[in-house]
């Protein structure tokens, strides 16, 4: 894969994480009030901001052992974001089919994460 290759597709994930986050913002904005969702909400929130800044990171690592340091947290937040949705689904305080799709995107997200950092780590 040449350079401008890489430059796309990092810039093409970069957008992908961010269009993620602001799907789970919404989400959390259109929540119940009450003690509980406040909680999780927060942390659903904490966790699917934090895959695309994780992921930026990553994409601008200063050596392969700090890309997978990084993408490693980008994987465990993408992760963590589809448990919290799992919560909230459970609970049935979301749409199903917002649950659907973002809960997808994140595992989606998760596998990308888990091949890149394989990759990093043992080539191709």
């Amino acid at each position: 894969m040449g350079n401008a290759d890489y430059a796309k597709l990092r810039q093409e994930l970069e957008q992908r994480t961010k269009t993620f986050a602001l799907g789970v913002i919404r989400l959390v904005e259109s929540l119940p009030p009450g003690q509980a969702t406040g909680i999780v909400g927060k942390q659903l929130l904490r966790s699917a901001a934090s895959v695309g800044a994780n992921y930026r990171s990553a994409a601008r690592a200063r050596s392969k052992a700090d890309f997978i340091s990084k993408i490693s947290i980008a994987e465990e937040e993408s992760d963590e974001t589809q448990y919290w949705l799992e919560i909230l689904h459970e609970l049935s305080l979301i749409p199903e089919s917002a649950y659907e799709s973002l809960h997808r995107e994140a595992g989606e997200l998760t596998a990308i994460f888990v091949t890149s950092g394989k990759t990093a780590k043992y080539g191709r």
